[in-house]
């Protein structure tokens, strides 16, 4: 049987007001797919990107939006054995429709939820502190030691790398766009904050490790840093682009990198890193244990209403936000 829901779409790319609340009809799972209510939602980057068209190739319009949300299952497709309607979830990933206050979902991005982490908390969470998993511990491991530096400390990705990598015992240099995000990142554990609009970042990073450079850079801004961050690296060192935030990043000289010190770069996708069952499960058990052990505890949280969506969107982009952005129902 169908239901009356509400959900966001969008028929053009553009900016936020393209983006518009809808009165639909919702179908019953599929097989392998589960139904559910969301509790809350959470607000990414990648929904701007879906929004402006950056994977236009990818999504067919008119689309939905958002990839990240916790909810109560309500309904079970056919084949569906691993969960129970009632049963509490979060996801990552799937097709974008969770700016809603009711979907579908494939099973099998579905993850089990600890009793003891609340909605507010798993939202704001669960795809960013998946993110800083893979890339920290995956994409390259990160050791006692290590000097790194992390663009956009102060953001919801940033904020929760920056406590982790506290955690493992790696040096941190933040950079940040403002004083305010710069106690931020002070709080969350940064040894070093760089105030990227007062300081030029390339040179404070050469005085912090006198000249050696660091070991990762981590760079989800894109176009205004990637140069740069090149120059911070040591002889060897790796560049993990995961964002472009300030606009794509022109093509890059691979023979650069030989001329720079023998230098990696990479351009994960968490769609990679997560396609795996097993590893998803993986990964969700670590973060979840960080959460709960108070290693990594939710960044500042900005809530909206499900409607104000589109003000969500704005006041990210416009950087008015720091840490999570989560949106309920």
């Amino acid at each position: 049987m169908t239901v009356r829901v509400q959900a966001f779409q969008f028929s053009s790319f553009g900016n936020p007001d393209v983006l518009q609340l809808s009165d639909i009809e919702l179908s019953p799972p599929k097989a392998g797919e589960i139904q559910l209510k969301h509790l809350a939602i959470g607000v990414n980057y990648i929904d701007v990107y879906h929004r402006k068209g950056v994977f236009a190739a990818q999504l067919p319009l008119p689309s939905g939006l958002g990839v990240e949300g916790v909810g109560t299952i309500t309904a079970l497709g056919e084949g569906v054995s691993n969960f129970k309607i009632g049963d509490r979830v979060a996801y990552v990933g799937g097709p974008p429709n969770g700016y809603s206050t009711d979907r579908n979902l494939p099973a099998a991005r579905a993850l089990s939820v600890p009793e003891t982490l609340d909605n507010e908390t798993v939202a704001a969470l669960v795809f960013k502190g998946l993110t800083v998993e893979y890339l920290i511990r995956r994409c390259v491991t990160v050791a006692k030691g290590d000097v790194v530096l992390l663009h956009a400390a102060a953001g919801g990705v940033g904020s929760i790398a920056t406590q982790w990598l506290k955690h493992i015992g790696a040096t941190i240099i933040g950079t940040v766009g403002s004083a305010e995000k710069a106690k931020i990142a002070k709080s969350n554990g940064a040894d070093h904050v760089i105030n990227y609009k007062t300081e030029d970042f390339k040179v404070r990073v050469s005085e912090i490790t006198r000249g050696k450079g660091v070991q990762y850079v981590f760079d989800s801004v894109g176009a205004d840093t990637f140069t740069r961050s090149l120059d911070c690296l040591k002889p060897r060192g790796t560049l993990v682009s995961f964002g472009e935030a300030s606009g794509p990043i022109e093509p890059l000289s691979v023979a650069s990198l030989g001329a720079k010190g023998s230098l990696f770069v990479t351009r994960p996708s968490i769609a990679h890193y997560t396609a795996d069952r097993a590893e998803y499960e993986a990964a969700a058990k670590s973060l979840f244990q960080t959460i709960q052990s108070g290693v990594v505890r939710a960044p500042n949280v900005s809530t909206y209403p499900l409607r104000d969506a589109a003000k969500a969107h704005d006041d990210m982009e416009g950087r008015r936000t720091s840490g999570s952005v989560i949106l309920i129902p």
